[in-house]
């Protein structure tokens, strides 16, 4: 398993001590919330294991009191990933129901212990989505194994609904460097999937991308292109062919050209992604947010998550590199359109790091587009609207300069 795998060379804190139970050295851990357990004072059939890695436990959280760990490197791991999140829902769920009650009040607690763990699981799932994101990806272990074990409890062995738990698990296994436990995770998802009648687009599309990437990190280039057009298939038919999502798709295809040294055919995807990801999609929707912002000053909302971000951000300099790299190769008849992509791919950089309020990234990339925009002599129009931003970024830094200034 990838989480076992990720922490087995954790240090052993615990030794038996000649009396048959077990010594703890204890660094300290958020002063208090350590408490040893002695395994042989547990009832029959009532064997505590560690939350991440199975193993016999010997620590127990002293907040919930429903959560065992086998050292405390492992109990550490747990409450930076999801436990500090998670303990206090975790007594909701794992405290059993009254023995004494009545059929309808024991029907309650067990309905009330599935919506609460659906909750834990969407918390758990999104902990995990983040750190991912940020490239923290041990951190993301704990939390996205929480989610898969709320999704087993939920909807029982082999659901398809454990398949963006095995997702998230791949991404942080082979974020780490662990592709062979990445592989399995991708194996049991596609196994899902495969038994799945009516298996929704969305699941699959997500499945084939992380596959596609695993392979492509494996230098299995072929297998990886094959997995990348399945998501461009399943994205297009859940979101249009036209869609942001399903652009991606063909970014990543380009990006195993350039590593198969392919770069005829990576223009061509890039090119084809800027088509539909910058004039079509990305473009015009960033204007329309900027649009929106300047009529109700609406910049403070979160327009993107962390994950999101990063691979806009991404994309759209990858694209910018390549057209720079057309304008120093076209020839005349071509220059003034790479010039004209540059200037839109600046702008619509610009605009996102504006609405994303990183005010110096915007402007930095609003400059960029003024001057292509500027050799280009074809967007007039481009023109007014990335002057119009770079004034509109340039008084929210005055502002923001104020204070500092009385000071």
């Amino acid at each position: 398993m990838g989480l076992q795998s990720a922490f087995e060379n954790s240090m052993e804190l615990c030794c038996p001590d000649s009396q048959g139970s077990s010594t703890i050295w204890e660094p300290g851990f958020q002063d208090g919330m350590s408490a040893t357990i002695n395994p042989l004072a547990n009832p029959k059939g009532g064997k505590k294991l560690c939350e991440l890695c199975q193993k016999p436990a010997y620590l127990q959280c002293t907040k919930c009191r429903v959560t065992y760990y086998c050292d405390v490197a492992h109990q550490q791991a747990d409450w930076n990933s999801i436990h500090n999140k998670a303990c206090e829902l975790l007594i909701l769920i794992r405290s059993p129901a009254p023995l004494h009650s009545w059929q309808t009040d024991r029907d309650h607690h067990h309905m009330q212990t599935q919506k609460r763990l659906e909750q834990l699981m969407e918390l758990s799932h999104a902990e995990s989505k983040r750190r991912v994101s940020e490239g923290k990806y041990e951190e993301a272990l704990p939390a996205a194994q929480l989610s898969l074990r709320c999704a087993m409890d939920v909807y029982g062995p082999n659901a398809v609904e454990h398949v963006p738990a095995y997702l998230l698990l791949a991404e942080a296994n082979m974020g780490l460097g662990f592709l062979s436990q990445a592989e399995g995770y991708l194996s049991k998802a596609q196994w899902t999937t495969m038994k799945t009648l009516g298996c929704s687009q969305v699941i699959l599309h997500q499945l084939h991308r992380t596959l596609g990437r695993l392979y492509t990190a494996t230098g299995r280039y072929r297998s990886a292109l094959l997995h990348f057009a399945n998501d461009i298939f399943h994205a297009s038919e859940e979101f249009g062919l036209n869609s942001v999502v399903s652009a991606g798709g063909y970014f990543l295809m380009a990006n195993v050209f350039v590593k198969e040294e392919k770069p005829d055919i990576a223009i061509s995807l890039y090119s084809q992604v800027h088509q539909h990801l910058v004039t079509s999609i990305w473009h015009m929707h960033l204007s329309k947010m900027v649009e929106h912002y300047s009529q109700r000053g609406t910049q403070g909302e979160q327009h993107f998550d962390e994950a999101q971000l990063a691979e806009v951000d991404q994309m759209l300099n990858v694209m910018l590199e390549a057209q720079q790299q057309g304008v120093n190769t076209h020839q005349s008849a071509m220059l003034s359109h790479s010039l004209g992509q540059s200037a839109l791919l600046s702008h619509s950089l610009a605009m996102l790091w504006f609405l994303c309020r990183d005010h110096s990234k915007a402007l930095d990339f609003g400059r960029k587009a003024a001057e292509f925009s500027r050799q280009c002599e074809e967007q007039n129009s481009l023109a007014e609207s990335i002057q119009s931003l770079i004034q509109e970024v340039e008084k929210h830094i005055t502002i923001q300069q104020i204070p500092t200034i009385q000071q």
